[in-house]
Parts: C-alpha cells; sequence; structure tokens
C-alpha cells in the first residue's frame, strides 16, 4: 500500500512509467480503507513513500466502493471481476467465454485484456467515466458521466454525451436540461490529443495532461506544472459563461455577473424564497411556502423579467400558448420561460420546467438576445416580512387582551354551572387559530365519516375533501379527560406555529361533545410503514433517507430555538412522522407536548412518550429539558439507516435491542453490517450512512448534556460543522431495555401516551 498527498491510500496492481506521466491501476482507498475504488490512477514520478496528487482517471466501481479486503480477480473463464468481502461480483469486464491471455495497463493509461495474438478483447477506454486521456476518443452512444462531488466520486447529474450529430451537455431530470450543444463539422471527433479536442485548441507546455467533466458542470483541462495539477483549459465556459451552468447559483439561485440571489419581481431580493444557507449563496432558494398539487388553485406566478434559462432554445418551443394552459394548469410545471419580440408578443412560445435549477438574470440582454420572462410558479401568499412583524405585534397586544378575558369567561363559566364536559371555546381566543368547522361541515366533507383511514386508541380517523377540492385528514378524539386535554394541548400547539417540517393544522371542531382535527393529507403517509413496512414497499433510496432525517432535524430546531415559546415535543418516533407526495418529512402529533418560556430550560412532568424512545434521565429526574426529543431523535436515525424497530422481538438475544447491537458493531468497527440491506443504494452509499449513524450516535449520550442542541445536528447533517467523536455508546440502561420490553409485548404506551398513531391521517399508502 502507498500513501498520497491526496490523503488518501492506494494499492497498486499494475505500474506503467513513461517519460511523461506514469499510470497506476490498483484500488484506491480513503484512509480508514473504509471505501476503495478499483481503477486507473495518472500521477507524476514516485516521490519517496508517497504518490504526488494521484488523479483517479477512470473506475470500474464507482457507484459501489468496496473495503480493503475486496479483491480483484482475471478467472480462467476470460472474466476479470471485483469480489467484495462477502463473495459477491461488484463489478465484471463482461468478458466471460472470450480468449483472454492477460492483462495490460497501457503507456497512455488504457487498461487493457488481451488475446492470444495480442488482440484487444476488452478496454477501459471504451468504457470512461468522467475523464479522457491522450489518445482517447468518445463516440457516439458514450458519454462521460460527471461526479457527485470532488469527495464522492459516484456518478452525479451532470452528462456530457456524443450524439450522430454533435455534442451535448446537459443535467440530469425530468426531461434532461441541456445547457451546452454544438455540431460535428466535417471531419472532426471528439478525441482528445496533444493540444487539441474536437474543435478546441488546447494550450500545452507538458505532456501530463488529462481532461475531466468536474462536479460542477464544467469540462477541464489539467496540466502537470511540476508542482500540482494546474488548470489550463475550461471549454464550455466561453460559450455558457459565469451564470450559463446549472447549479451555478443552486435551485432557484438567480446569478448575475457570478453572484447569487433569490428570485423576486424587482431585485432579486425575494418574500417567495429565502437563501437556503445565507453563508453560502450558491446552494439555492427554497420557498417559504412550497407548492402542492393539492393547493393548484392557491397559486399563481411570480413574474421575472429580464429572466433567461440556460436550456432556452427559441427554436424549439411553439407559438400562442397561454401561461395558464401552459403551466398553471400543468401540477408537474415549476416555471415557465417566454420569450418576447419588441411589441411585447410572445415570439417563441413557452419552455415548461419540471425543476428550476439556476435562473440567468438577463439585464441588458447580458447572455442572451432575446426578450425574456421568466414565470415562476408560488404560493399566492406572499410572506413580507414587515407585514410578519407588524402582525406579530398586533396580534400579541390583542391575543394578551383575548386571553385575560377568555379566562375571565372560563372562570365565570364554571362558577355558573358544573358540567361534565367543558366546552372548549378557549380555542377561539387564541393568536393565529385555523379554521373553526362546524361538526355538519366536517360531516359533510367526510361523506358522514364513511372514508375511514384508520383507528386508535383515541377515536379515528377519516379522508375529507374541502370544497375547493384539497384533501384533508380528519381526526375524530372519542372520551373525556385525557383526550380533551391532548385535544387543546395539540390544537393550540400546532395551530400557532408554522414551519416547512411541521404539520399543517388547517382547522378544528369542538362543538359539544365533538373535539375533530383538521390536517393536511399527507399521501406517503407515515415513516414507519416506509422503514418497518416489509417487502410491500419499496426501499428509500438513501438521499431520500438523508433528506428525511436532515426535514425531521430542522422541524425539531424549529420547535427547540425558533418559537417564541420552546416546545418540546416528547412523543418523537417514525410513527409521528408524516411524508407528502415529495418525500418531505413533517413532525406530527402534538397531544404530548409542552410549552416553555425562552428563560426557562426545565419542564416538570409526568413520564410521556413511547416505550423504545425514553431518553434514560425519565428514570432519575423529574426535570426534563428539549435534550429529550434529542435522545428520540437519534433512535429515529438508526430505525431509519438500518430498517428496523429499535426492539425486534423477532430477533435473538442482543440482536433484537437495535442500541445494543450499535455498541456491539461499533467497538468492532462494522458498523456496515447494520446498515439496510434491502436496498442496494444504501449499500453504495454506505461511507455516508454510516457517518449520519455517528451522527444519531451522537444524539443518543446517557449524559443529555453531551448531547448536541438540534441546530447543531441541523449543522453536522447539512456538513458544516463536524459531529463529536469522543462518544459513550452506553445509550441506555437495564430499566429501559425492561420498561421496553413490557411496553412493547403489551402494546402499550407510557403514561399519557396517545395510543392514536398520526400514521393514519395520510390514506392509501
Amino acid at each position: 500500500m502507498v500513501n498520497t498527498t491526496e490523503l488518501a491510500s492506494v494499492t497498486p496492481i499494475l505500474l506503467r512509467k513513461t517519460d511523461g506521466p506514469w499510470f497506476m491501476c490498483g484500488f484506491y482507498c480513503n484512509m480508514d480503507g473504509s471505501s476503495c475504488l478499483f481503477g486507473v490512477l495518472i500521477f507524476q514520478n514516485l516521490n519517496s513513500a508517497f504518490l504526488q496528487f494521484p488523479q483517479l482517471v477512470w473506475s470500474a466501481n464507482r457507484n459501489n466502493p468496496v473495503p480493503t479486503h475486496a479483491a480483484l480477480q482475471l478467472r480462467q473463464d476470460g472474466d476479470l471481476v471485483l469480489i467484495n468481502f462477502d463473495l459477491t461480483v461488484v463489478w465484471s469486464s463482461n468478458t466471460r467465454g472470450k480468449p483472454v491471455s492477460g492483462i495490460n495497463l497501457t503507456d497512455t493509461g488504457n487498461l487493457v485484456l488481451f488475446g492470444r495474438n495480442n488482440e484487444t478483447i476488452w478496454q477501459s477506454f471504451d468504457h470512461p467515466t468522467d475523464s479522457l486521456l491522450w489518445g482517447q476518443k468518445l463516440v457516439p452512444g458514450q458519454n462521460l458521466r460527471a461526479s457527485v462531488s470532488e469527495s464522492n466520486m459516484s456518478q452525479g447529474l451532470f452528462c456530457l454525451s456524443v450524439t450522430p450529430d454533435g455534442l451535448m451537455a446537459y443535467m440530469e431530470s425530468n426531461p434532461p436540461q441541456r445547457y451546452y450543444s454544438s455540431r460535428f463539422h466535417e471531419g472532426h471527433s471528439f478525441e482528445f490529443n496533444k493540444g487539441r479536442l474536437y474543435g478546441w485548441d488546447i494550450p500545452c507546455s507538458s505532456f501530463s495532461q488529462f481532461l475531466k467533466f468536474d462536479p460542477d458542470g464544467h469540462l477541464k483541462v489539467y496540466e502537470w506544472d511540476g508542482m500540482h495539477w494546474r488548470q489550463v483549459a475550461d471549454l464550455l465556459s466561453p460559450e455558457a459563461g459565469d451564470c450559463g451552468y446549472p447549479m451555478v447559483c443552486g435551485k432557484y439561485g438567480v446569478c448575475k455577473h457570478g453572484q447569487c440571489g433569490c428570485p423576486d419581481a424587482a431585485n432579486y431580493q425575494s418574500n417567495f424564497f429565502r437563501q437556503i444557507d445565507s453563508r453560502h449563496s450558491n446552494l439555492g432558494c427554497s420557498a417559504l411556502t412550497p407548492i402542492s398539487c393539492d393547493y393548484a388553485k392557491d397559486q399563481s406566478f411570480l413574474e421575472l423579467k429580464n429572466a433567461y434559462y440556460f436550456a432556452f432554445e427559441s427554436s424549439l418551443y411553439g407559438h400562442g400558448t397561454g401561461l395558464d394552459e401552459c403551466c398553471l394548469n400543468n401540477c408537474s410545471c415549476k416555471a415557465a420561460l417566454f420569450a418576447y419580440d419588441g411589441n411585447g408578443t410572445s415570439e417563441g412560445g413557452c419552455l415548461l420546467l419540471n425543476e428550476v435549477f439556476s435562473i440567468i438574470n438577463n439585464e441588458n440582454h447580458a447572455v442572451s438576445v432575446h426578450n425574456t420572462t421568466l414565470f415562476v410558479k408560488v404560493s399566492s401568499v406572499k410572506n413580507s416580512r414587515h407585514s410578519k412583524v407588524m402582525l406579530v405585534l398586533t396580534l400579541g397586544a390583542f391575543s394578551a387582551s383575548l386571553c385575560v378575558v377568555g379566562c375571565c369567561l372560563f372562570l365565570f363559566r364554571k362558577r355558573l354551572k358544573e358540567l361534565k364536559e367543558i366546552e372548549m371555546d378557549l380555542l377561539d381566543h387564541l393568536p393565529g387559530m385555523p379554521t373553526r368547522y362546524s361538526y355538519e361541515m366536517l360531516k359533510k366533507m367526510t361523506e358522514n365519516f364513511s372514508r375511514k383511514l384508520g383507528q386508535g386508541g383515541f377515536g379515528s380517523v377519516y379522508e375529507g375533501i374541502l370544497d375547493n377540492g384539497t384533501k384533508i385528514a380528519v381526526k375524530y378524539l372519542d372520551g373525556f379527560g385525557q383526550v380533551k386535554y391532548s385535544f387543546l394541548v395539540e390544537a393550540n400547539t400546532i395551530g400557532s406555529i408554522h414551519h416547512i417540517n411541521l404539520v399543517k393544522l388547517v382547522g378544528y371542531c369542538s362543538e359539544k361533545s365533538h373535539r375533530l382535527l383538521v390536517y393536511e393529507y399527507m399521501a406517503n403517509g407515515s415513516l414507519d410503514t416506509w422503514i418497518f413496512g416489509g417487502t410491500e414497499k419499496s426501499p428509500l433510496p438513501w438521499h431520500t433517507r438523508r433528506k428525511i432525517i436532515l426535514d425531521i432535524a430542522k422541524g425539531l430546531a424549529y420547535l427547540h430555538e425558533e418559537c417564541c415559546q420552546k416546545i418540546i415535543h416528547f412523543d418523537v418516533k417514525p410513527q409521528n412522522v408524516l411524508l407528502d407526495q415529495n418525500f418531505n418529512a413533517k413532525v406530527s402529533d402534538f397531544g404530548l407536548s409542552k410549552l416553555l418560556e425562552k428563560d426557562q430550560s426545565r419542564v416538570v412532568t409526568r413520564m410521556r412518550g413511547t416505550p423504545g424512545y425514553l431518553a434514560p434521565e425519565w428514570l432519575h429526574s423529574a426535570g426534563m429539558t428539549e435534550k429529550v426529543d434529542v435522545y428520540s431523535f437519534g433512535v429515529v436515525i438508526m430505525e431509519i439507516i438500518c430498517g428496523r424497530k429499535n426492539v425486534d422481538w423477532s430477533m435473538t438475544g442482543e440482536n433484537s435491542h437495535l442500541l445494543s447491537l450499535f455498541k456491539r458493531k461499533a467497538l468492532e468497527e462494522r458498523l456496515q453490517d447494520i446498515v439496510d440491506k434491502k436496498s442496494e443504494d444504501m449499500l453504495t452509499h454506505m461511507e455516508e450512512a454510516i457517518d449520519v449513524m455517528k451522527i444519531g450516535a451522537w444524539c443518543l449520550q446517557s449524559d443529555f448534556t453531551k448531547r448536541p442542541s438540534m441546530s447543531l445536528v441541523v449543522k453536522a447533517l447539512e456538513g458544516v460543522v463536524a459531529a463529536e467523536t469522543n462518544l459513550n455508546f452506553d445509550f441506555t440502561n437495564s430499566s429501559v431495555v425492561n420498561m421496553v420490553a413490557t411496553a412493547d409485548q403489551e402494546q402499550e404506551a407510557v403514561d399519557d401516551a396517545s395510543p392514536l398513531l398520526p400514521s393514519v391521517l395520510s390514506g392509501p399508502r
């Protein structure tokens, strides 16, 4: 094994020395050896025990890294195969049955399987990844695929493709969005040679060069200058410019002279969008109020004059299509681009965008001669910061008065008459409450409660439809005492807060003995049905699981740190995480939550929550902090990545308790053993999954003072800060495990936890 200056190690199999660059075929691994690629590297002369800045120019298993104890075999049947530690075949040259005599690495960096007469049977030059070497060409049907990032060499979204007509660079989406194209001229081919590629003249002062399709979509030529690899050409940029790349400013980001902002009708300082990260404006923008097919009637367009889009070619689109017909009535459409003549008449129809990547500011025709306007679909309700501040101040003063009036009214009614049931008209006096429906209205919306979605200990959930056609889920609570308390707490809590990662309370009903809560309908149901659902649903891919984890973290961070009052959820679990049609995750069920003042660090309460997700401090302290939610979130992370319940009695011994199993595997440095193997994509992203599991372990520290805040968890998941590595893997104790076992076997929740699971709010899944 040879170390490199790139914080990686190489296990060489073949080495080729030349007067220019040297080439090596072997295993290229990260420093801990958990992720290795078999491939070809270009580098300069071996210096002592280090390779100087080796660059991977071809790999066999870029989407399926292997650990260090994998092996390469040239079999007697002629097949070259990469074997994983469990003897499964990760990659094959597919030359079985062909007369392969040997393997060679040529002086141009081409890995070749040759026959008895030295004829080429298979070569790496025919299977390019993201790079080309001198003498290598792309032919129609072949393409270069950029990596996800410099550190993640898996196949990304950018593609450079050769067609019979020419060259095309595009961003993978539905449909693909092209940002560069050119036609082949007679006598030209896409072959990389010294000083020449296609129609480009390339500076060449060294024999050591390679071409790479970079993760940002740039096509660059790199050359060794004696110290490092230096960029000598950026081939697409003369035409694309600083702003012509799909992700230069991220999704919905607006690029102007290389600077990024968010879209607005006036100055790109948006009331509809906000930057994902204010410190990194190139990461893009997200909608303050996401659009949904369920709320199509509440949508309009944000008109961006002088905005251009990289994928637009006016000659490709028809004429005379109206904006409503073109996009507003099309659920998949997120934006539409129109080109106009000098009289303001559309000259090029509309380009529909199902995904909106970076937008280009075209003031003074900076990038295009077309007069173009981009119409971005947004929620009709504007989110003006000034209006919000004024509204909050007004409602604050008004609600204080109403609360006093409400309390007096409540005491007066209690003195006047004893009732077996307490009418919860107090809800009418809470600021920011959603719509109050009559019982008859909800009865009509649910067709007399005929479409039951599910049932729990406190009542049932039914599907309904509002007058505007929007689907809803109606939670009908039956009973007294704790049920009525839970109703008031949940309506008060969720009715007064709004966040993209918290389930939206549409309305409620408090009429005589009827207690109902009306929620937005979540098309993909609850998280537990996707990670514990067995074989009836396809396993979630890694990027979806990671997004769900981040969404939950953002929702909890909002509850703990961004609300006017700190809110502790007390029942974080997969059943209380709902998924919309795009698998955006939203925290739900606030029936056990507690509100604290900002300066209040603890709340004294009886034990509440669900066994298996309870923090250890419940057993020895009555004063709880928001860190109990952090602990529960840590359990949820483990369940999402491992695809199993924390406690699974179908397994034997220690394996039945996930956290105990995690401890053993962590100490053995074999966390890959417990990653969900039902998903091939999870195995492809094994290293990332393990990194997130370690963040989960940070959340599970038995000493609550050593757990991170949820805002810190969000930063760790986004890669802004590093997770704590000095961890104690004793996440729980025997008392907690016994409590989990008893409650799980008896199918009961602890104390006042609601057995009505919010997963039934979502309907068919």
